[in-house]
């Protein structure tokens, strides 16, 4: 045969030369030997067919038999294979572009050349994709080959214009594909519309069979990412493609069959299907929307130009008539396409947008909220919008954020404001509801933001209004920074109404003129504002707090006030917090200063012939309560301040700049100086009532001393500042205002250059209050409960709380145990403080027939009392702690007196526990603080003075001092933690563990109540719930400590019982109680980890650390060591000895091995835990 032969069908192979090659009539006659062709030839091999190039090959040949053609083939193999070997080298890179043949399937499964691995590019998501090339094609071209949506799309209807039937198929299985289902259809499936339902049942049963758990479209991986993206716009270029040609209109044979596998597969009850089917559905009905738009602004400039046509003097009716035709063509697209899009609106989102799915649902929300903007003509009408409306009411938080987002789109466009009226009327009660009370903040968010849309648009009543902007208040920070804007409006709102009250704007401005930039109290206009923004959070505080009370309430007796102190902001401050960016006037605290500081006692009566300026003084008078409020506002503007200075040291890359730094640095200095001077003005002004001077005394913490400390010129006003502090804490007798003076004090003494002036006057504070204290109680029987008259006792009272907050920042035991000074009154019946206090103690016994308010004061300075004696042990056991033992001997005189006050402390408090109910507060009190003083003298086992004492007997000394609560003190403690246990429960309605002799707790005594008003009893019920598990859990976690520190349930015939009791309903009464107790779990852990050291035959001793106890082993005898060890019972004694739960006396008479031992021992582990 010869290659040029024009009849050859392989004239095509010949090279540009004009030289042809006879090789690739060879391979024609042997497949299997394609593999040193290029691509190109492959592919064209496998287009033309082989049979028909061999029959057109053995034409040209002269005389060659079937079996000579057999044995020529078998020859020219030979001869390929060993050309095939001679060109070993270049075989690699074919190897490489065979890769890209299509529909060599064995090239999958074929081992690589020279070891190039091909596994794991099987792995990658275009694995997956040739896997559905070889199958139809469709879905690689889509997502696989690179090729533009609209480029596939056209090929497809250039497709479907030649065979319909195949296109049809394709896009069927294209779409089952994009299901995760490798099934398909075939043409006769498509052919037989009315099979459809029945054909997807099966190809339904066949996919629960293959058991798919996932499906592309909400797939994670990252080949998926764009999933969506492509599957949509494909859809939506072939609906284009096929407007683009006409087919969509002239042949509706196609959208109807799309419409009919699409819709039917949207109804199927496996979930990727729908789901799919669904999303394709949308966006068909997105991109006809799209495109009757498009052809209404088309026909609309058609008829402009048909208009304007006419009206020329010389009409063309030729173009006339061509412009009137394209617009009844465009209208009847138009009609076309409407058709269709109610179509599948009626037969797919009509269903869909209540799917089980909350996906599904938030893609029908999402596809409504666009055709709304696209086709307005037909979807922004109240049979469309009702539906965004009923889904408000959706369970699920995403779908519910879904259909908000689009409502805002809706409003954002004030065209469309006229139009939602109706809709805003009908549904604005459930869009505030949303806002208010909502579960997750972020739906809450979202609603607000859209309520201010709203409320621009002059939709929302003043009833809603008022309850969306008291969200300020609100706990969750990201609800409080949505309703900013919209609370922001509001105050500008009011402001404006108040401005034209009082005349035009710029007469007001010509009145108040041009204040001097360091005249911050004269009037200006920003006082209004301020005045506005006080009014606003007044009303609203006192319409939300419900009887509540705004601020934390100073506890029961006994209860920890120091959680009630300074660093506990109110939500005026919080709300300042969240608005301190959107009214500008809150950043300038110098001018909320001034405003605070005019004195509005000179504003004139209202008079008919006022003038501006007092009419505009009369409007910004305060009342006590907005006082109140702006000084919270100012330690919040002016601590953020100070903030944001210290935060611009900073530049954009993380470095401080010696500019900015001196900028921040002069800025702090002269807030600091400014704030110093302004003090003691406002102390003087708004000191005589508690709210104010607590608000006051707070903004001392934001005070940088270290300014006082470089400027010693300002040292007087330093000095006068701590005065104006001494001043409240010994004319008040409130315990904001005593706290908050005691905090702003400590804070002070945290300066060291500056600590001799603060100490100077924290010890004028000492002198006066101890010498009042001694003048109270002089001639006074201190011990008897309701012998004072109401005005002696309620000063009486007062002294001690001062006593109290005074012993918590300063070291105390000299001032109590200072003899007062003599006079010939008072020689005779000279008794220290602390004596005194201790008699006190006596009136915790209850008396009979005692006034309630009378009781009440009594129960506070029994408690007062009773936590001033516990600080005078705290200081105490600080000053043994840290003495140097080898240094200075303790005199046994100091040892007696301390064990002589500890046993009075003990008696008073037991007799309390013995005299009062386990409820009572002042009996959780005194229980309280008898474990704390147990626990306190445990320390001193690792105390400095214990461990570097010379002398043994010192060391023991003060070991002497650690005893253990008696087993009777220890009943009363469990009794009273039994009956805390069961308020709580009973509160809380949870069901106990009881043990056979316990009283049953009765869950229902107070269901009847209950009836009478449910939501008013749930709320008390709760409240009460959570003050009883603080009580509960304080208790316990004393319990604990003192279990730990081996002062209870440690010998005995009850130890361990303790223990037992208090984890046996651990698991029942909440999270926070379970966690303290998991404190006596931590050891068990430990011990099983010595015992394994310990069977493992060490000798040596293991000492296992933790955050709350140090486990070591106490060897006696090194004999002892070496012999087998049995399991420690836990909780016994040898388990307690090894946690150093209980002291060994052999280790003390032991030749200073123990002390050797004891010395690896860290302090600071006791410490953490029973310390200060």
């Amino acid at each position: 045969m010869e290659l040029s032969d024009p009849g050859s069908s392989h004239a095509i192979y010949r090279r540009k030369s004009g030289r042809a090659v006879k090789k690739p009539d060879l391979l024609q006659e042997d497949p299997s030997t394609h593999n040193n062709n290029n691509g190109k030839r492959k592919r064209v091999d496998r287009a033309e067919g082989e049979d028909d190039d061999i029959e057109d090959d053995a034409s040209g040949e002269d005389s060659v038999g079937e079996s000579d053609g057999e044995a020529d083939e078998e020859e020219l193999k030979e001869k390929r294979r060993k050309a095939s070997k001679a060109k070993k080298g270049q075989s690699k890179p074919a190897a490489k572009k065979s890769k890209t043949v299509n529909g060599m399937g064995n090239l999958a499964i074929r081992p690589a050349p020279n070891g190039v691995k091909k596994a794991p590019r099987a792995k990658k998501p275009r694995a997956r994709e040739s896997a559905a090339e070889v199958t139809d094609g469709l879905y690689a071209e889509v997502f696989a080959r690179g090729h533009t949506q609209d480029a596939v799309a056209a090929e497809w209807v250039s497709k479907y214009e030649e065979h319909n039937t195949n296109a049809m198929c394709d896009l069927v299985n294209f779409v089952l594909r994009c299901t995760g289902c490798d099934l398909q259809v075939d043409i006769h499936d498509i052919e037989d519309p009315d099979n459809i339902p029945s054909k997807l049942s099966d190809l339904q049963d066949e996919y629960q069979a293959q058991k798919i758990t996932d499906y592309p479209l909400i797939a994670k991986s990252k080949g998926n990412a764009s999933f969506r993206a492509t599957l949509t716009s494909f859809f939506g270029a072939i609906i284009r493609a096929a407007h683009a040609s006409s087919i969509l209109y002239s042949d509706l044979a196609l959208i109807e069959n799309i419409e009919a596998w699409v819709t039917t597969t949207s109804s199927s009850a496996i979930r990727p299907f729908r789901h799919t089917a669904t999303v394709i559905s949308l966006a068909i009905v997105s991109t006809l929307c799209d495109i009757a738009t498009e052809i209404a602004e088309s026909s609309a400039m058609t008829l402009r130009q048909m208009e304007g046509e006419k009206k020329k003097k010389t009409v063309n009716k030729g173009r006339v008539a061509a412009l009137q035709e394209r617009i009844t063509d465009g209208d009847k697209k138009r009609e076309t396409l409407e058709g269709l899009i109610k179509d599948f609106f009626d037969t797919v989102f009509v269903h869909r947008y209540r799917d089980v799915d909350p996906k599904i649902r938030a893609d029908c929300v999402a596809a409504l909220g666009g055709w709304i903007i696209t086709l307005p003509d037909i979807f922004f009408e109240g049979q469309y919008l009702r539906y965004l409306g009923w889904v408000l009411s959706d369970t699920s938080a995403p779908t519910r954020v879904e259909v908000i987002k689009q409502l805002q789109k809706l409003f954002k466009n004030r065209d469309n404001v006229g139009g939602l009226r109706t809709f805003t009327e009908r549904f604005r009660p459930r869009l505030v509801e949303m806002a208010t009370r909502d579960a997750e903040a972020g739906v809450r968010a979202s609603a607000v933001e859209l309520l201010d849309l709203i409320r621009e648009a002059g939709f929302l009543e003043p009833d809603d209004v008022d309850s969306v902007g008291r969200l300020i208040f609100d706990s969750e920070p990201r609800v409080r920074k949505a309703v900013v804007g919209f609370f922001a409006e509001n105050i500008n709102d009011l402001y404006e109404s108040k401005v034209e009250e009082l005349g035009a704007e710029d007469e007001l401005d010509e009145a108040l003129g041009d204040a001097a930039d360091d005249d911050f109290e004269s009037p200006r206009k920003a006082w209004l504002k301020l005045k506005c923004l006080a009014e606003v959070l007044w009303s609203y505080d006192s319409d939300d707090t419900d009887g509540l009370p705004t601020h934390i309430e100073h506890g029961a007796p006994g209860t920890n006030d120091l959680l009630a102190v300074a660093g506990v902001e109110s939500r005026f401050s919080l709300a300042a917090q969240a608005l301190y960016d959107a009214i500008l006037e809150i950043r300038d605290w110098e001018i909320i200063a001034g405003y605070l500081l005019f004195d509005h006692s000179e504003t004139p009566e209202e008079t008919s012939n006022q003038d501006a300026i007092s009419g505009f003084q009369r409007a910004c008078k305060l009342e006590q309560k907005e006082e109140i409020i702006l000084l919270g506002i100012l330690h919040t503007a002016v601590k953020l301040r100070l903030t944001r200075v210290i935060d611009s040291e900073v530049d954009k890359k993380g470095k401080k700049t010696k500019a900015r730094k001196e900028e921040s640095r002069d800025v702090q200095e002269q807030t600091a100086l400014h704030l110093a001077q302004l003090i003691p003005r406002l102390l003087n002004k708004f000191g005589a009532e508690p709210a104010t001077a607590s608000a006051i005394l707070r903004l001392e913490h934001v005070l940088n001393l270290e300014i006082f400390e470089e400027l010693r010129q300002e040292s007087t006003t330093y000095s006068t500042l701590l005065d104006d502090i001494n001043k409240q804490f010994l004319t008040h007798t409130d315990h904001n205002v005593l706290a908050e003076a005691s905090a702003a004090l400590l804070h002070a003494k945290g300066f060291e250059d500056l600590e001799e002036v603060t100490e100077g006057k924290v010890q004028l504070l000492w002198e006066d209050t101890v010498s009042t204290f001694s003048k109270l109680v002089v001639h006074q029987d201190l011990g008897t409960r309701g012998n004072l008259n109401n005005r002696n006792l309620t000063g009486l009272s007062n002294t001690v709380r001062r006593i109290a907050n005074l012993a918590i920042i300063s070291d105390c035991p000299a001032h109590l145990e200072r003899l007062p000074s003599t006079n010939k009154k008072t020689s005779s019946q000279r008794v220290s403080p602390l004596q005194s206090l201790l008699t006190i103690l006596g009136r915790g016994i209850p008396g009979q027939d005692v006034d309630e308010d009378i009781d009440k004061i009594e129960n506070e300075l029994v408690a007062n009392a009773m936590k001033t004696t516990l600080f005078y042990f705290m200081w105490k056991i600080r000053s043994l702690q840290t003495m140097p033992g080898s240094d200075q001997e303790i005199p046994d005189d100091e040892m007696d007196e301390i064990r002589g006050w500890r046993g009075e402390f003990v008696d008073a408090l037991t007799v309390i526990l013995e005299n009062t109910s386990g409820i009572d507060e002042l009996c959780l009190a005194a229980a309280g603080t008898l474990l704390d003083l147990y626990t306190l003298f445990a320390t001193l086992r690792h105390s400095k003075a214990s461990k570097t004492a010379s002398d043994q007997e010192d060391s023991t000394q003060l070991k002497s001092l650690v005893t253990e609560i008696s087993p009777e003190t220890q009943g009363l403690l469990t009794s009273i933690y039994a009956a805390a246990e069961k308020v709580y429960a009973k509160k809380s309605r949870r069901n106990l563990e009881t043990a056979d002799d316990d009283e049953p707790i009765d869950l229902e005594s107070d269901s009847e109540d209950e009836d009478e008003d449910d939501d008013e009893r749930e709320r008390e019920r709760q409240r009460a719930a959570l003050f009883a598990e603080q009580k509960l859990c304080e208790l316990t976690g004393k319990m604990v400590l003192a279990i730990i520190a081996r002062v209870l349930d440690a010998s005995g015939p009850l130890k361990g019982k303790l223990r037992e009791r208090l984890s046996r309903n651990k698991g029942k009464l909440g999270q926070n109680y379970k966690e303290v107790v998991a404190y006596l779990d931590e050891p068990k852990a430990k011990t099983s980890q010595k015992a394994k050291a310990k069977r493992g035959g060490k000798s040596s001793v293991g000492v296992e650390k933790s955050k709350a106890v140090v486990v070591e082993d106490d060897i006696d005898d090194e004999e002892e060591g070496a012999e087998d060890v049995e399991p420690v019972e836990e909780g016994g004694e040898e388990d307690l000895r090894a946690r150093e739960l209980v002291d060994d006396d052999n280790m003390e008479d032991d030749d200073g091995g123990g002390n050797e031992e004891g010395n690896k021992t860290p302090d600071e582990v006791d410490d953490s835990l029973m310390g200060d």
